[in-house]
């Protein structure tokens, strides 16, 4: 049933159909076969360079100054490295995130109008829980990118604001937690899928995560309390199945490597080299003329990959409640992440520094926690969207938002005007 439930390169239209496959609609009725088409979601969401982790971590880390270069030749890549006009709707890696979420938005909303109308419902909500989860990242991913995004699918289609989009992620992972809140998810439905994602909680975790980007400060601190922050929710890799940041830049030293321990910060916010996180996320050979280079959850090819961090988490409620003026409380949950060593964290990403001692004003408590993020989330494909969010200076990024890629503009006449370097 997998081989009939084959990717595709998405088309200009975003037009899915392949005339020379089975009709993915035969494939829609059976319990079987909406779990093929399910899996297929995370093998488009992780699978080598191509795939959506890949390009968004690549992305958000050469703009945001996260990554070093290595090979000029790899040039998307570089392109993004130099950013600012020479980031064109020619680049392939953000070419490549935005076919693959629509493919996947595709391919997610034909499990959730197809399940349903499955008799176990039971596994049905597990469907739908790992269907949205996807769907939630597609959408959320290109809302992280660009300043607009296609309100549907379909030829020359118009556009809503990110804000918008975040809007939608939150929307589908609504209807994933009524869904899981009315049936519990099936041990079958869970044994039929990869292992390593919570679905509940990442369902959770997700909403938090949107629901900063737009303000809704209240909503974000409710869905971070409902985290269970002693669980781990990842992508697991194996020896077929590759870590894609691994193959691509860790195991080759031939694409990108970190920058260096500042982590991209500006001096007044680089990380303390005793901050146990800097060893965590980068090792240093002293003797390479490329000294530092990527560990954390790139180190080797089947390390597991975060959906969400339990520090980003922590990090969401300091935030919510800076945002609302609840200072002291905001300053508990920074500590709670100051002071988290390595073996208080279910992934070992632990700070080991001491309490906060700078202003308490909320503009100072605010520059903290955005510290603490880009620290904590070292490489997560977030820090863009944390930089427009904390209106961080420009000169901090080497672009805003990414221009369309032309595979939309040549075919779309709705597509909107690229926005400024």
């Amino acid at each position: 049933m997998l081989a009939l439930i084959v990717l595709q390169t998405a088309a200009c239209k975003k037009d899915f159909t392949e005339p020379s496959k089975v009709p993915v609609e035969d494939a829609l009725t059976t319990q079987r076969g909406l779990t093929g088409l399910a899996v297929g979601l995370q093998r488009a969401y992780t699978l080598q360079r191509a795939a959506s982790l890949y390009n968004v971590v690549t992305t958000d880390g050469f703009v945001t100054n996260q990554l070093n270069i290595i090979n000029q030749g790899n040039t998307a890549e570089y392109q993004l490295y130099l950013g600012g006009g020479s980031v064109d709707g020619t680049n392939t890696i953000l070419a490549n995130i935005w076919t693959n979420s629509h493919k996947i938005i595709f391919d997610a909303d034909n499990v959730l109008n197809n399940a349903p109308a499955l008799p176990d419902k039971n596994y049905v909500s597990g469907l739908i829980a790992y269907a949205s989860i996807f769907k939630a990242l597609a959408i959320g991913n290109l809302s992280m990118f660009w300043e607009q995004i296609p309100d549907t699918l379909g030829a020359n289609v118009n556009f809503v604001s990110s804000e918008e989009g975040f809007k939608r992620a939150i929307a589908a992972l609504d209807i994933a937690l009524a869904a899981v809140n009315a049936d519990t998810i099936s041990a079958q439905f869970k044994a039929n899928v990869p292992a390593g994602i919570d679905f509940v909680n990442t369902l959770h975790a997700l909403k938090a995560r949107y629901a900063l980007n737009i303000g809704q400060w209240q909503l974000a601190l409710n869905e971070a309390n409902a985290v269970d922050l002693t669980k781990k929710s990842t992508f697991n890799f194996d020896a077929v199945i590759l870590n894609p940041i691994w193959e691509t830049a860790t195991s080759t030293n031939n694409v990108y490597q970190p920058i260096d321990s500042t982590m991209g910060l500006p001096q007044a916010l680089e990380p303390s080299l005793s901050d146990k996180r800097v060893a965590f996320y980068q090792t240093v050979n002293p003797t390479s003329a490329q000294r530092f280079r990527i560990n954390g959850f790139a180190a080797a090819s089947s390390s597991a990959w975060p959906l969400y961090l339990p520090g980003e988490m922590r990090l969401i409620k300091a935030e919510a409640y800076a945002r609302m003026n609840q200072i002291p409380d905001a300053v508990v949950w920074i500590n709670s992440v100051r002071t988290k060593t390595p073996a208080g964290d279910p992934f070992g990403v632990g700070a080991d520094q001491p309490p906060y001692a700078g202003s308490v004003s909320q503009g100072a408590v605010l520059t903290e926690i955005y510290k603490q993020r880009a620290i904590e989330l070292y490489m997560s494909g977030l820090r863009l969207a944390d930089q427009r969010r904390f209106e961080r200076p420009a000169s901090e990024r080497k672009r805003t938002w990414m221009p369309y890629p032309f595979v939309e503009r040549d075919n779309n006449p709705n597509t909107p005007n690229d926005p400024p370097n």
